[in-house]
């Protein structure tokens, strides 16, 4: 068979050149999540660049970067990135998640049993996405609890220290709200200069009372 023309084979290579340069340039560019999840006694931690469906563990760990972790080893100072955590039961979640500091949060409940009532704090949280089964379908809930580029909050923060920012607001999140089907609500309260004068039957007052902040931002989710 004759060989193609010169012209046409250069082509050829320009073009799967810049195909190659333009995934590569997509793959960079891509915004990793922070995904943890429990399996069997074993906590994964994953960084993914792509979205995985729900509670699919096979399809996590061969899709996204996954470590196992130990319990102990957990630092639940900040997350920098997104985080999504795929969970069956709230001891693990409130290890996890408590008392840290998540920009934009998912939760998925992986199961059918019921979780007891517990409350969570979070700090800084802007979003919140959780999805639980339905029917052996997920049902997907969203909620914003304040958004960055708000002029009115950029102002407050310009009198706080910026390490201390996102102390600001703080999310108090009722595990319950994952066995029930109705819609998930939340309701703020500002302006809150001591968090045990105002809420003094909230769980974990011993550790608010260390965390000094003028005014504070206190919205319960449920």
């Amino acid at each position: 068979a004759a060989s193609p023309p010169l012209p046409s084979l250069m082509h050829h290579f320009l073009l799967v050149g810049v195909l190659g340069f333009c995934l590569n340039s997509f793959v960079r560019g891509q915004k990793n999540t922070t995904l943890i999840f429990t399996k069997e006694n074993t906590i994964r931690n994953c960084s993914c660049s792509v979205d995985i469906r729900d509670c699919d563990y096979s399809l996590a760990n061969l899709m996204c970067s996954c470590k196992t972790i130990l319990p102990y080893t957990i630092d639940r100072a900040r997350y920098h990135s997104d985080l999504t955590i795929w969970f069956t039961d709230t001891t693990v979640l409130g290890m996890l998640l408590n008392f840290t500091v998540v920009h934009y949060l998912k939760l998925s409940l992986c199961g059918s049993t019921p979780l007891p009532r517990e409350y969570l704090a979070i700090l800084g949280l802007q979003k919140l996405q959780i999805n639980s089964e339905v029917k052996g379908q997920f049902l997907e809930q969203n909620l914003t609890i304040y958004n960055s580029g708000d002029n009115e909050m950029r102002d407050k923060l310009k009198v706080l220290h910026k390490d201390r920012q996102m102390f600001l607001y703080i999310s108090i999140l009722d595990t319950s709200l994952f066995n029930r089907y109705s819609l998930l609500k939340s309701y703020s309260v500002e302006n809150v200069s001591s968090i045990t004068d105002h809420f003094p039957s909230l769980p974990y007052s011993d550790i608010f009372s260390t965390i000094n902040n003028k005014s504070y931002v206190v919205t319960f989710i449920y």
